[in-house]
């Protein structure tokens, strides 16, 4: 569900980065297609509240998709990318 502040929804953030699920699974090096999905949602998320919305998402993606989250992190940087959006689970985040 998209909310009027979102320029993204869950199903989008999960499109735009399904091309990377086999470097979030097994690492390696992420395709072309998967940094060019990261970018796409790197564009989609300008606002504070998106990059909010994003992170919620892909928290809650990241189990269901057996996403490795090192490589989850390290992500935007094998793609030259920056970002502040993170997919740490809720309990990494309070470790």
């Amino acid at each position: 569900m998209v909310h009027p502040s979102e320029a993204i929804s869950c199903g989008d953030l999960t499109g735009m980065i399904s091309p990377c699920l086999g470097y979030l699974r097994s690492g390696g090096s992420p395709t072309k297609g998967c940094c060019d999905g990261a970018r796409r949602v790197q564009g989609a998320t300008r606002s504070q509240a998106d990059r909010q919305f994003a992170c919620k998402c892909a928290k809650a993606a990241a189990p269901r998709l057996k996403v490795q989250l090192d490589l989850a992190g390290s992500l935007p940087g094998k793609c030259g990318i920056c970002t502040t959006i993170s997919i740490k689970s809720e309990t990494a985040t309070r470790e």
